[in-house]
């Protein structure tokens, strides 16, 4: 038996290769895999910072020269799966599945080495590309903003928006997601910051107000709507989800005095647009960086994987035929793999929510 799978041969250039399927507990067929535009496109362009600096996972610094990454041959983190077999009870078979395997046609899994997320019946299985990591990353932002407000004493995941003024910058998978849990979450308003107008577009078709910031000073703007008091005005949070620095910026910009920066954000090069010396200073002002390996501290034994897993499942339910609709922006064949995340990376082609299909066994 072997799998078909995408890998970047070097930059700039991708290619499917077969390769023997590893025998296991339990194998999946791939349904669909979707294509993260930030991550995997950086190993395509080889902007990704582990290309140049090697990562101590213990000390948690980078140094040291990198070794050479090429070809990746793991690509994606955003996989549904039917089980064809399965000889452990922690899987069962004819289960659709979300995973985080790579864009590979099969893979064989163990429950004690995978995450395995078994989707609803119900659910629209392409919705499932989101379940296993995509999602609870977005979760884990409000998680950050909870503890940010709360400390550990966070019981909802929404206690850091609700009833709050919340501001999204970034209009890309990662920002639309995030605005539709603070929503879902009982965010008191939520409005999306972002100068592409195709993007801006999707977030009002999401119901999701929007502002360019290229068309007038968006800080201006919203500080001179969002009014706590006098001098005191801006959003209560905003979440930073656009890989530039200047987003960042702008996102600092957004905030009421003594405010919180929640920063989703991955930034490939350096920050020199950050002014730490303007409203960063002035303002008192604080960023977090939340990423999906580590829940704020204190909240690992009531926050986990599982449970980010399982409020994605509920957004979805909630929002999942908006997000069908309007997300997802193309489904392209996993033959035409290569040529699609090739024209990604040069910006030949512009998509929102690429997703990968897999052809099914008669």
């Amino acid at each position: 038996m072997t799998d078909r799978n995408l890998v970047v041969a070097k930059p700039g250039r991708l290619e499917i290769v077969e390769e023997p399927a590893e025998p296991g507990p339990f194998r999946v067929r791939t349904l669909f895999s979707g294509v993260s535009a930030g991550t995997e496109l950086s190993f395509v362009k080889g902007t990704n910072p582990a290309l140049r600096e090697r990562f101590d996972p213990v000390l948690g610094l980078f140094g040291g020269p990198a070794q050479d990454p090429y070809p990746v041959t793991r690509l994606g983190y955003m996989e549904v799966g039917r089980v064809e077999r399965s000889d452990t009870p922690a899987v069962t078979e004819g289960d659709t599945v979300a995973m985080t395997y790579g864009h590979r046609t099969g893979w064989t899994g163990d429950p004690l080495r995978d995450r395995v997320v078994r989707l609803p019946a119900e659910l629209d299985p392409i919705l499932g590309i989101y379940v296993a990591h995509m999602g609870p990353i977005c979760a884990n932002g409000l998680l950050h903003a909870a503890a940010d407000l709360h400390g550990p004493d966070v019981h909802r995941l929404g206690d850091g928006v609700h009833g709050r003024r919340v501001a999204v910058v970034g209009a890309g998978v990662v920002g639309l997601l995030t605005a539709l849990f603070a929503r879902a979450h009982g965010a008191a308003s939520v409005i999306v910051v972002d100068p592409t107008p195709q993007r801006r577009a999707i977030a009002e078709a999401l119901g999701l107000p929007s502002l360019d910031p290229e068309a007038d000073d968006a800080a201006v703007t919203l500080k001179t709507t969002w009014r706590h008091t006098t001098d005191d005005r801006g959003a209560d949070v905003v979440f930073q989800c656009r890989g530039q620095a200047s987003a960042l910026q702008l996102a600092l910009r957004l905030l009421r005095p003594q405010g919180t920066v929640i920063d989703l954000a991955f930034y490939q090069g350096g920050a020199d647009a950050v002014r730490l010396g303007a409203e960063f200073h002035h303002n008192g002002l604080a960023i977090r960086c939340a990423q999906i390996g580590r829940v704020p501290r204190g909240l690992a034994a009531t926050w986990d994987r599982e449970r980010l897993s399982a409020e994605t499942v509920r957004l979805l339910h909630r929002d999942g035929e908006t997000i069908r609709r309007h997300m997802i922006t193309a489904v392209v064949p996993f033959d035409e793999a290569p040529a699609l995340l090739e024209g990604l990376a040069a910006r030949r082609r512009q998509e929102l929510q690429a997703v990968l299909e897999f052809p099914q066994q008669s």
